[in-house]
């Protein structure tokens, strides 16, 4: 059963990140960036967005370590200075990812809520245990994404609030963002399980 998790929690990754990465470059398209098409990297192909280490390594040792998957696939490259709003295009652009994670969370949701109270519906119940993993690892990238340390996508959007005033702010979190994310993921990210535990509850009416 664990190897069975294992294979089915590193496929569901793999696919939500690369959802994930896509819908930065869709929206960056949508916006008037062809960066990301023009790199080939708005397509479901999942080799075009593997990352040896995010998208394979690093989800082998938080599985075989934490009980849980995480990584991350490739970052799809996009121009800034190419949106037609300069201001809120790159926040955007940075929520796309997450909010496509939250959308795939609340689909698979609803199919294991329709399972237990439609008839109709109950050839779900046979898939409950994957779309459980689905919904939960995608919260989980969107939680996580949503952080407002660069490189994470809420930088982005916390960015595009920031009073021209505070600009240093954004200086100051740009130039160090990589090491206050390492400080937060090994002292802080505990935070977020609760986060995510109760959006869990909300989307499926499950307890973890």
């Amino acid at each position: 059963m664990e190897n069975f998790d294992f294979i089915f929690s590193i496929a569901i990754l793999i696919l939500s990140v690369m959802l994930h990465e896509v819908s930065h470059g869709q929206m960056a398209f949508l916006l008037g960036d062809p960066t990301a098409k023009h790199a080939g990297r708005l397509t479901l192909n999942p080799l075009k967005h593997l990352d040896p280490f995010g998208s394979i390594l690093l989800p082998v040792i938080t599985f075989f370590t934490g009980g849980f998957i995480f990584g991350w696939a490739k970052p799809v490259p996009y121009n800034p200075y190419n949106l037609k709003n300069q201001k809120w295009g790159p926040a955007l652009v940075g929520a796309a990812g997450p909010l496509s994670n939250i959308a795939i969370a609340a689909i698979f949701g609803m199919f294991i809520r329709l399972s237990a109270f439609a008839p109709n519906f109950a050839f779900l119940g046979a898939t409950e245990q994957i779309s459980a993993m689905i919904v939960f690892i995608n919260l989980l990238l969107a939680i996580f994404n949503l952080v407002p340390i660069p490189p994470l996508d809420g930088s982005k959007v916390l960015f595009a609030f920031l009073p021209y005033k505070w600009r240093n702010v954004e200086f100051f979190l740009e130039r160090y963002g990589f090491f206050i994310l390492l400080i937060f993921i090994f002292f802080f990210f505990n935070l977020l399980l609760p986060i995510i535990y109760f959006l869990f509850r909300i989307t499926t009416g499950m307890a973890i």
